[in-house]
């Protein structure tokens, strides 16, 4: 088993050395539906089984559908380590959505600049086993029809690794992928739009079924505001921004732009705090509509 530090970084650093995105084929000619709300999780499981011989888990819960992959060993140090620049430090933050009000919290603050390169990633075998999985999804998802009150509007990939205690968790809304498919959103963007979260748990260890997840059923509000934490993460992490650059007005546009992404406007005030400095900013749904991005 690795040991705990190891694990503890690489759950920090996860958003940043992990990420992927893959590019899925916009190619359908399904018309009459194949399969029906009740069907979804057999399908997938057993398409998996048949033609990618993966043993998973799924669960539909609500509109969300689960599948878990247990693994062994599923991460890798890069043959080619990606190169990056560190400028700023991060903390984990939860932000929520909830009676209208949207509140994010962030804690970034500027770092001496070092140049970096990736020490860990996921196996590639490992990739190639999501990728799949996402296929499946896709094609079962696609093959449902028009029903959209049937089909699961979100679907969490677990990947786990039951040897070390170690997952990684990917949500898709399922509106972002038929954009992706036929190309009304890029693939940068898409990329943008997946949350990933990793854990470490000794509950996960020979946790071939899955047990010690919680499944339920993801609202939009919590995507919303769980996908503006993500934002800020790519934006400061990669980062998308110079060293001198105002931490608050760059928050400011991320809530913006992924608010007017979605054309979201159910809300009623934004609450902004800099968990850094302590500055507080509120705004209201006026205020925020001045600067969506249609």
């Amino acid at each position: 088993m690795r040991s705990k530090p190891f694990l503890r970084s690489l759950v920090k650093a996860g958003l940043k050395l992990l990420f992927f995105v893959f590019f899925l084929s916009a190619c359908n000619s399904s018309v009459t539906p194949s399969f029906l709300k009740e069907d979804i999780t057999r399908a997938v499981k057993d398409i998996c089984k048949k033609e990618y011989r993966l043993d998973i888990v799924t669960t539909l819960t609500g509109g969300t559908l689960w599948v878990y992959l247990p693994l062994e060993n599923i991460i890798s140090k890069p043959e080619k380590p990606e190169k990056y620049t560190e400028r700023f430090l991060l903390e984990d933050q939860k932000n929520s959505l909830q009676e209208k009000v949207l509140k994010v919290n962030y804690h970034v603050r500027p770092t001496t600049e070092k140049e970096k390169q990736q020490e860990v990633a996921l196996d590639k075998s490992v990739n190639e086993k999501i990728f799949n999985i996402l296929q499946v999804i896709r094609r079962v998802l696609f093959s449902m029809g028009n029903a959209n009150q049937d089909i699961p509007q979100f679907f969490c990939i677990v990947t786990a690794d039951i040897r070390n205690g170690f997952e990684i968790k990917q949500t898709f809304y399922f509106a972002d992928l038929k954009k992706l498919s036929y190309s009304f959103i890029s693939q940068t963007e898409y990329q943008h739009r997946i949350i990933q979260e990793t854990a470490i748990s000794a509950g996960i260890i020979e946790d071939l079924k899955g047990t010690h997840l919680n499944y339920r059923d993801i609202t939009f509000e919590e995507f919303l505001a769980d996908q503006i934490q993500t934002r800020i993460k790519l934006k400061f992490q990669k980062p998308e921004v110079e060293a001198n650059v105002d931490i608050d007005k760059e928050v400011f546009k991320v809530v913006a732009y992924t608010l007017g992404a979605y054309r979201f406007k159910d809300f009623d005030l934004v609450e902004l705090e800099n968990m850094t400095t302590g500055k507080k900013i509120i705004l209201n749904h006026t205020a925020i509509l001045a600067n969506f991005k249609e």
